[in-house]
């Protein structure tokens, strides 16, 4: 049997874990494992080739993927979706398996619909956004990226009793503001699917500065479009200097985390145990145990926010607990 496998959409540390497992274990099975270079581009333009056990060596600690990825505008055409499904029967390949988010899975339905490759998809994405699923491949590293850097930046801000105000990534899902917020002791938490209330904030932050409080963390998603705003407000309401940071891209990379290099293996071998036999899945994770479900069930179903840190957070966005 021969299986594909290409990386779609943002990159996230921990792919290369995975695909190390996929030619290693594929052999173990008496696969054929082929990458696919430049996600759904390079699947439409051929750029296929058989893997073996050099291309994987010494990858595993490494962030980003050896096979690369992009977003491709051309997949919504479906002559450029039919010239791709000729380029797997000319390599005589047998299904697939596809690291990405959401929008890579629903790119891979229509392919499914049209042409009936079997695939199996896992999720890799640091926004952590796929319904019916609690952990997807890089979230735990950019997790740390970002504690990494809000514990450097205390260091600053309790030094000079400032109000620090740091961007993470997620346009639509607050999850790394969420948990980021939670587990680095912040004192403002503002992302894209929860209101919140500057008075409140400011009433308690007042009363806090009297009992010895001297220096402020915000966390604040980037989909939520306030991080300027959030900087002037705290030197306008609260009276205390205030700077950004924007940690941009570096939340991508990094070297993977040991539950990131555990969770990326364990996603692989249930793909490829399942591949032949039971395919045309996602690999999710819940309820700490990975569960295989139908790709409509996931495409279908609305993603949501982990409830219980929702609570927790509620008094970082000025609501009641």
């Amino acid at each position: 049997m021969k299986i594909a496998i290409l990386t779609s959409g943002g990159d996230s540390s921990g792919m290369n874990v995975a695909i190390k497992r996929f030619v290693e274990y594929s052999y173990e099975k008496n696969f054929t494992p082929y990458f696919i270079y430049d996600g759904l581009e390079g699947l439409i333009d051929r750029k296929i080739k058989k893997a073996n056990y050099k291309d994987v060596r010494g990858i595993i600690c490494r962030g980003g993927t050896i096979i690369r990825s992009s977003r491709s505008k051309r997949w919504f055409d479906k002559e450029y979706r039919k010239k791709a499904y000729e380029n797997l029967k000319k390599q005589s390949i047998d299904a697939l398996i596809i690291l990405g988010g959401d929008g890579s899975f629903r790119a891979l339905n229509v392919f499914y619909k049209e042409f009936k490759i079997p695939f199996i998809g896992i999720p890799a994405t640091i926004d952590n956004d796929i319904a019916l699923n609690e952990y997807s491949i890089g979230v735990d590293t950019a997790l740390n990226v970002i504690r990494s850097a809000i514990d450097d930046i205390r260091d600053t801000a309790s030094s000079f009793s400032r109000a620090f105000v740091i961007e993470t990534m997620g346009r639509e899902c607050g999850y790394l503001a969420l948990i980021s917020a939670i587990s680095n002791g912040a004192e403002m938490c503002l992302i894209p699917e929860m209101s919140y209330n500057l008075d409140r904030l400011k009433e308690k932050y007042l009363k806090e500065i009297k009992n010895g409080r001297n220096y402020f963390l915000a966390i604040v998603a980037e989909g939520v479009k306030k991080t300027e705003f959030i900087k002037e407000w705290f030197e306008r309401e609260i009276g205390f200097e205030s700077r950004i940071t924007i940690l941009g891209h570096i939340q991508r990379g990094g070297a993977p985390t040991t539950i990131e290099r555990l969770r990326a293996v364990e996603f692989m071998s249930l793909a490829l145990d399942n591949i032949e036999n039971n395919p045309n899945k996602i690999v999710t994770f819940c309820d700490d145990k990975f569960v295989l479900r139908d790709l409509e069930e996931i495409i279908n179903s609305k993603y949501s926010l982990p409830k219980k840190a929702l609570e927790i957070a509620k008094p970082l966005m000025g609501l009641d607990g």
